[in-house]
């Protein structure tokens, strides 16, 4: 499902309207409309470093979203609504208490291990584990729709992900295939491993160390138009872009701009962007809002995060972003982040024995051969199994079974009503 004719404009605006005036009491648990997401509560005060910022300082994997399989964008089965209802909630514990059961420890090499440990009490403790999405703008929970000059990039990109494509160079791999980055924002969203952040202050500086490909250094202003007037020339681009924050009250505000803008249709690497969104993060299941790494970016694009802790274990993290170039409108993120100091990083060694470009050239290149002999069919998108990549990677338990894997669930209360 898109959101192509599925709200007006007038629905949009309502619906955005209702979170931002929902009321403060209702913050920290789920509200009783299921349809409204309250703002983010700010009675809690954290501690003080030695130079008076607060103390974000830890380790915040978001390791158990990913393993609780709470999507991107939401399920339609949830329809209109922020929240699951009970029923919903059930169903993701019971998978949860399943995926903790079947854990077993690696053994010295490392191998073997499976399972969960620890999911069934996060979902217990952390409200996002009753959230139907990490997408909250547009209030729908999908992605806005690419720009028409956008969607023709997109279309024309590529990547190690895109079906029928061969590979001739290292033009024909995103940068993630190329172990240069998962880029931005996509990187502050949980992939399949890797997914844990460390956050390091000393004073003027945040740094967010991500598992997977990526450091961040937030250089923190005295006030937002002081960071503003920050802002490195136009020229000027990194993976990560340019962050600089500031604080108002006890939330840290990040704007990140100068990111490495391009496409993925050039031939030039040196154009070539980042997707936003990384395509097994998106879960998009549609080719309307499109996977495969091939989404661009222009110099427009921009995030605004904001950080705040909520207890002294748990991080509300919002993202919005914006590129009028790509997208049709903003979107906005909020997802939460859980103290687990005891999380252990692993080095992401992924240029190391990065043999997979040139093997995936020496093998294309052969195919091409034989095809141009007649050996052997011409690969399309319709007959290579790279297809798989438009369809989402994960299933929500909360929704119920996935399709052909048991009885499908009961109607929700928006099905029902809709007849």
């Amino acid at each position: 499902m898109t959101r192509k004719g599925l709200l007006s404009s007038v629905a949009i605006a309502a619906a955005s309207a209702a979170i931002v005036l929902a009321a403060p009491a209702q913050a920290q648990e789920r509200p009783d409309d299921l349809t409204v997401l309250p703002p983010v509560p700010t009675d809690y005060t954290p501690d003080r470093l030695p130079w008076g910022d607060y103390d974000f300082t830890g380790t915040w994997p978001i390791e158990p979203i990913n393993n609780g399989r709470i999507l991107f964008q939401r399920p339609e089965q949830y329809g209109m609504r922020f929240w699951v209802t009970d029923e919903e909630f059930e169903r993701r514990l019971q998978s949860a208490r399943g995926n903790d059961g079947n854990f077993t420890q690696a053994n010295e090499s490392g191998i073997g291990a499976g399972g969960t440990e620890g999911l069934e009490a996060w979902f217990l403790k952390q409200n996002f584990g009753k959230r139907t999405s990490m997408l909250v703008s547009p209030a729908d929970g999908q992605l806005p729709d690419l720009t028409p000059h956008a969607m023709e990039l997109f279309r024309a990109g590529r990547s190690g992900w895109v079906p029928g494509q061969g590979y001739d160079w290292v033009d024909d791999f995103d940068s993630w295939d190329r172990c240069v980055s998962r880029g931005y924002p996509a990187s502050m969203y949980p992939f399949r491993y890797n997914n844990g952040i460390r956050v390091f202050q000393s004073p003027g500086y945040m740094t967010i160390v991500l598992e997977m490909l990526g450091t961040r250094v937030v250089k923190i202003y005295d006030s937002e138009e002081a960071a503003h007037a920050a802002k490195w020339d136009e020229n000027v681009e990194a993976w990560m872009g340019n962050s600089r924050g500031w604080w108002e009250g006890k939330t840290l505000v990040i704007e990140t701009t100068n990111i490495v803008s391009g496409d993925a249709a050039t031939e030039d690497v040196s154009k070539r962007s980042a997707s936003p969104l990384n395509m097994a993060t998106q879960f998009t299941g549609t080719l309307d809002v499109p996977a495969f790494n091939t989404v661009p970016m222009s110099t427009q694009a921009m995030t605004v995060e904001r950080l705040t802790m909520t207890d002294a274990d748990t991080i509300v993290h919002e993202l919005t972003y914006s590129d009028p170039e790509v997208y049709t409108e903003p979107w906005t993120t909020r997802i939460e982040w859980a103290r687990d100091n005891d999380y252990q990083f692993f080095e992401y060694a992924c240029h190391e024995g990065n043999y997979m470009p040139r093997d995936y050239i020496s093998a294309s290149r052969a195919q091409q051969e034989r095809i141009a002999r007649g050996e052997e069919e011409p690969v399309t998108a319709e007959n290579d199994d790279r297809s798989r990549f438009a369809q989402p990677f994960d299933w929500d338990p909360g929704v119920g079974p996935r399709p052909g894997f048991g009885p499908p669930p009961p109607p929700s209360d928006d099905e029902e009503e809709a007849g």
